[in-house]
């Protein structure tokens, strides 16, 4: 066999492949417009100092201003759903402990930078929101991810509200497409290089997107300043999933992203918005 044969079919093999990892999820971006109709505000509407990021007057003040709200979600020692970014509490709450170590209990008599605010339950935070706005819902990668994927969609079952889920973890997506397939999930994602503790090969798989083909995730959430990247920029002009930029500080960088993105979360400055939404103090 003509050496010219072997090496094409080896690069239709290499390519095949490659495009195979790399393919999203498709077909359900129309469910993905109310999100494309409100900014997201990241870890809701905050100001420092006065309102922490994550807390119950970051989302009320989101809801009333009209934007969507962007949250995290981990499990505490106790097994409830909380609100809060940090794998530590130090920078928040001052304390140098794992959230996952302590029990709600416990973590009720923390304050949030300062202030007398609590960390929230995700539960409170549906209360409040009530549907009024779209919710961005991170789920934070762990060792018992399973368990907060099941709590997660639980405290969703009757919620009636537009919401979407996402996650750096691939194996999050896969675990909600497994047991909640209807719910619209997100690969959030970035350039790795900068994490030389971890092997070449895991940098490379995740800031190239090359675990799509396991969470097949509706939209793809990309650091902003890095959508040059080429996966992300293929799988972009490919596949045309909708596209989420974090986090967008100013307008410059609004009208920046703009070009490649659908979705916007924000955080420090308020991007004009539709007319604010009713009262909730």
């Amino acid at each position: 066999m003509p050496v010219i044969i072997i090496l094409s079919a080896v690069l239709i093999l290499i390519v095949s492949t490659y495009l195979y990892l790399l393919c999203p999820g498709t077909g359900r971006q129309n469910r993905m417009k109310p999100f494309e109709k409100h900014f997201i505000a990241h870890r809701g509407l905050f100001s420092d100092p006065g309102i922490p990021e994550n807390s119950m007057p970051a989302f009320r003040n989101a809801v009333i201003n009209g934007y969507g709200i962007e949250l995290d979600l981990q499990l505490t020692k106790d097994g409830r759903l909380a609100v809060f970014h940090d794998n530590s509490l130090k920078r928040m709450c001052g304390v140098s402990k794992p959230l996952c170590r302590l029990s709600y209990a416990e973590l009720e008599q923390l304050r949030l930078s300062g202030t007398d605010e609590r960390i929230p339950l995700f539960t409170d935070v549906l209360g409040l929101v009530g549907g009024s706005v779209p919710l961005v819902i991170e789920i934070k990668p762990s060792k018992n991810f399973e368990k907060t994927v099941a709590k997660t969609v639980a405290a969703l079952k009757d919620y009636k509200g537009e919401y979407c889920v996402e996650s750096f973890d691939p194996f999050v997506l896969r675990q909600l497409k497994k047991t909640a397939p209807d719910i619209l999930r997100g690969q959030l994602s970035r350039d790795y290089s900068d994490e030389k503790n971890k092997p070449f090969i895991e940098r490379f798989v995740k800031t190239n997107l090359l675990f799509n083909f396991i969470g097949k995730p509706d939209f793809i959430a990309y650091r902003f300043d890095q959508s040059d990247r080429f996966s992300y920029r293929i799988c972009r002009k490919l596949f045309k999933p909708v596209n989420a930029a974090w986090t967008i500080r100013n307008r410059r960088e609004l009208d920046e992203a703009e070009k490649n993105f659908q979705i916007f979360i924000f955080e420090g400055f308020r991007p004009e918005q539709p007319s604010p939404k009713k009262d909730l103090s």
